[in-house]
């Protein structure tokens, strides 16, 4: 018995060697040079130096210029959640109630953001919020504006599209959870008394939650790291963190002050994760105890 349950681990270990190979090779790995290369010393002359100091992070952890730009990139991410979750929780809801045929066709048009490429949908937003683009020509036309918004080069034109991009993953998250409950209990609580508002708020809105915070913290977690929509739309004069990254490393060449900035990007978003998978283990524990 003891030898059948040996072989049958070892059976499984070599089933998931070529996932755990990948794993190393193209995650832990890189990230642990990027954390060593972090430490590096730089020269302007020289480049990377095969010295290792604290200086790179002395300097981002002194300079308010990075407290600025980490403040703007965490401003951005929620501000793209909250949106997220204001407009992709009730299209939920809005969605279960639909026919089926009529389910799989907003389905399409919902995930349609994934299905094109990054730059190719960046670059249409990008006709659509210039000055002279859709979204100005028809505010001008109906008189809600007097001249045309700043919408490209602007925080609230990245909110926008990242928001754009971002939404599925929100309504993905939502919909799980939402066909997992029983809609029977809410039409209970009508019965008894409840008004809709009531209903929702204290019956499925709570059963929804972990849901949401699923869907948030996706949503939070690559509205941080995105790169292309923050480039291309808010330009140079919308700093975030990965397009400080991008000048480290291929304008200013401090590829060590780079990595350090990736490191605390990424141990920053880390941490949001494990404390929101905190919340939520919370409040399924509340639900389903």
């Amino acid at each position: 018995m003891a030898e059948a349950t040996s072989q049958s681990n070892r059976q499984h270990w070599l089933l998931s060697l070529p996932a755990v190979v990948m794993f190393l090779g193209l995650l832990v790995v890189p990230l642990a040079l990027t954390a060593i290369l972090s430490f590096n010393a730089f020269d302007s002359t020289r480049g990377p130096l095969d010295e290792y100091t604290l200086s790179n992070y002395i300097e981002v952890f002194t300079d308010s210029y990075y407290y600025d730009l980490f403040a703007r990139t965490a401003l951005m991410s929620l501000g793209v959640t909250a949106i997220c979750i204001l407009v992709g929780v009730p299209e939920t809801i809005i969605l279960s109630r639909m026919r089926p045929a009529w389910q799989g066709a907003f389905f399409v048009i919902i995930l349609g953001p994934l299905l094109i490429s990054v730059v190719v949908r960046t670059l249409g937003w990008s006709i659509l919020l210039g000055r002279e683009g859709f979204i100005n020509t028809t505010l001008l036309s109906i008189g809600l504006s007097d001249a045309p918004l700043q919408l490209m080069f602007s925080m609230a034109g990245v909110v926008i599209v990242l928001t754009h991009v971002m939404l599925p993953f929100m309504v993905i998250s939502v919909w799980s959870t939402l066909q997992k409950l029983d809609p029977q209990i809410a039409y209970a609580a009508r019965s008894l008394g409840a008004g809709p508002l009531t209903a929702f708020r204290r019956i499925v809105l709570p059963q929804l939650l972990p849901g949401i915070l699923s869907g948030a913290i996706i949503v939070f977690t690559l509205s941080a790291s995105a790169f292309a929509t923050p480039a291309l739309i808010g330009g140079r004069r919308v700093k975030v963190v990965t397009t400080a990254v991008y000048d480290e490393f291929l304008s200013s060449l401090n590829w060590p002050l780079g990595a350090t900035v990736a490191v605390l990007l990424l141990i920053g978003i880390v941490l949001v994760v494990v404390g929101s998978n905190r919340i939520i283990e919370r409040k399924f524990k509340q639900v389903f105890a």
